[in-house]
């Protein structure tokens, strides 16, 4: 099921792997994470404040097998949402980056909101934090990227606490995204006149 409304999406996405729902507001309000999955929900959340969004976040899913399914599935309709919320972008800033530290990590993300969507991820996460996963961090940022529409680059400057270094991933993509998506004009910001 998909609604839509000005900057608002909503998307139930079910498969047998995952259930997953999700509310997405570009313009903010209130939120609430629940993946079933503690360090996941916890970036979630960090991406929502930072980001200035509302976002409803819930997922059950196969997590007896491990947690890639619903990471990206939930990377995958949060993508959908965003593009769905967008609608044809007129008015928005397009592009923006922003550079996080969190303690000794420094993480660079920059987004042009194009319509055309690839990953550039230069940050070598390996082992868990937790029970998570860290490689899964790039999982979600492609899954979003694709999905929403996006030309994201993620950059990790230094950092050596893998818990560190995906809260300012997180926070970074989510203030580069926060200011792209920002309505500062009445055009849509393509010499073609059109993002897609």
């Amino acid at each position: 099921m998909k609604i839509m409304s000005e900057r608002i999406a909503k998307i139930d996405r079910k498969t047998k792997e995952t259930d997953v729902s999700v509310s997405f507001n570009l313009d903010g309000g209130e939120g609430k994470i629940d993946t079933g999955i503690g360090f996941f929900d916890h970036m979630l959340d960090l991406f929502r404040v930072h980001g200035g969004f509302g976002a409803d976040i819930r997922c059950r899913g196969d997590v007896g097998v491990d947690f890639h399914h619903s990471v990206e599935d939930v990377a995958i309709v949060l993508g959908q949402c965003l593009k769905i919320a967008l609608g044809d972008k007129k008015g928005i800033k397009r592009y923006a980056a922003a550079a996080i530290p969190m303690d000794e990590a420094l993480a660079h993300a920059a987004v042009d909101v194009s319509g055309r969507p690839f990953l550039v991820f230069n940050a070598p996460l390996k082992g868990k934090t937790g029970e998570f996963d860290l490689e899964l961090v790039e999982e979600f940022m492609r899954a979003v990227a694709f999905n929403g529409g996006l030309t994201l680059h993620i950059n990790l400057l230094y950092g050596t606490n893998g818990h560190h270094i995906a809260e300012a991933i997180f926070k970074a993509f989510a203030r580069a995204l926060s200011e792209a998506v920002k309505i500062a004009g009445d055009k849509i910001p393509s010499s073609k006149g059109v993002l897609d």
